[in-house]
């Protein structure tokens, strides 16, 4: 009997269209910071983690590394690595790695065995959960229930990419670059605004109101349980052809140019949705690069700047008390205008000297 539960197929998600684009944003550009997926239980939130997992491309490992790090990638190896001669390499699956609630901060960065070090004047580590997300996804549910401190924790590693451990003034740093999807059920409480800011993108799950959409989930997912491998057949192609989409937007990724219009753009949209610090700007900056990529683009444009902020600043704004937390598309549209009305004028009012 095969377990077929972890790998229903990606594209073969019904609907939920947002929380789909945000996790295929993840995997393109992992410095985008991770998603925030908030729903009722019940949802297709962990279906998505493992798909998206199995829907990613093998990648090059170097053999033996505690890591898995990128053998093309020489900056980023971890301390092991950069003092081998030779990396032999091979390859492997990309793999969801679940933070247990229960999880505690050594589990979780791993922990430096400080006397190994007093006495034999060498670093001594144990891994943690944060070696093992390297180069994988990293799957929180109910992230809201976990300790403040370790969301902490493991946001500024998905930021940075990397995991700093300090014990007792001994140090050891590795790399930790890894897709973030944090879940929550937003009738369990909220989490803290300074950690919801912190998270690169939110989506909220659409409960499916219309019955042909919520059929159709019930009819594959039936196809899927009574005959896997047909199923699995069924949408092989599909899901090559968004794999492949995937591949050629991170290589397209690094030319990707942003003009300074775009990025008056989206400091307005930010100033006019009132969202605090600087943060929402450059993951707008991110999310609409990575967007221009995604459409096999290598220049931003409005039409992605204004998905981008769907995607950004739902859980950013301001809360009024009692207000729905929605994005108003309207709003986005003025702030849009305000900045071409002004962008034009400077334009025309331009001395001859200052170009």
């Amino acid at each position: 009997m095969h377990h077929f539960e972890d790998i229903y197929p990606f594209s073969a998600i019904v609907g939920q269209e947002q929380m789909k684009k945000a996790l295929l944003l993840n995997a393109i550009n992992p410095k985008i910071g991770g998603v925030l997926i908030k729903g009722e239980k019940g949802t297709a939130k962990s279906t998505a983690a493992r798909a998206l997992a199995s829907l990613l491309p093998s990648r090059e490992v170097v053999d033996g590394c505690i890591f898995g790090c990128d053998p093309a990638d020489s900056k980023g190896l971890c301390l092991d690595c950069q003092k081998r001669s030779e990396l032999s390499t091979k390859t492997a699956k990309m793999r969801v790695v679940e933070l247990p609630i229960s999880a505690t901060e050594d589990k979780v960065v791993g922990s430096l065995d400080i006397e190994h070090a007093l006495k034999k004047g060498e670093k001594k580590f144990e891994p943690g959960i944060l070696a093992q997300a390297h180069r994988n996804i990293l799957y929180v549910d109910e992230v809201n229930l976990l300790n403040d401190h370790i969301v902490d924790v493991l946001l500024d590693a998905a930021a940075m990419g990397m995991n700093f451990i300090e014990r007792e003034g001994v140090s050891y740093v590795h790399p930790a670059s890894f897709i973030l999807i944090g879940t929550m059920n937003p009738e369990e409480g909220e989490l803290r605004p300074q950690l919801l800011d912190r998270f690169g993108l939110c989506v909220d799950i659409e409960g499916i109101m219309d019955a042909d959409t919520r059929v159709e989930v019930i009819k594959r997912r039936q196809a899927y349980e009574e005959h896997p491998e047909e199923f699995l057949n069924k949408w092989a192609g599909p899901e090559q052809e968004l794999r492949d989409r995937i591949v050629r937007a991170q290589s397209l990724l690094p030319s990707v140019t942003i003009s300074d219009e775009m990025l008056h753009i989206i400091a307005q949209i930010c100033i006019d949705m009132g969202v605090d610090g600087h943060r929402a700007d450059i993951t707008m900056m991110k999310t609409a690069s990575t967007l221009a990529a995604y459409h096999g683009r290598n220049s931003v444009l409005e039409e992605d700047v204004r998905e981008a902020a769907t995607l950004v600043l739902s859980h950013r704004m301001r809360r009024r008390p009692f207000s729905e937390q929605r994005m108003d598309t309207a709003k986005v549209d003025q702030s849009i205008q305000k900045t071409q009305h002004t962008h034009t004028h400077a334009h025309q009012h331009a001395h001859p000297h200052t170009h």
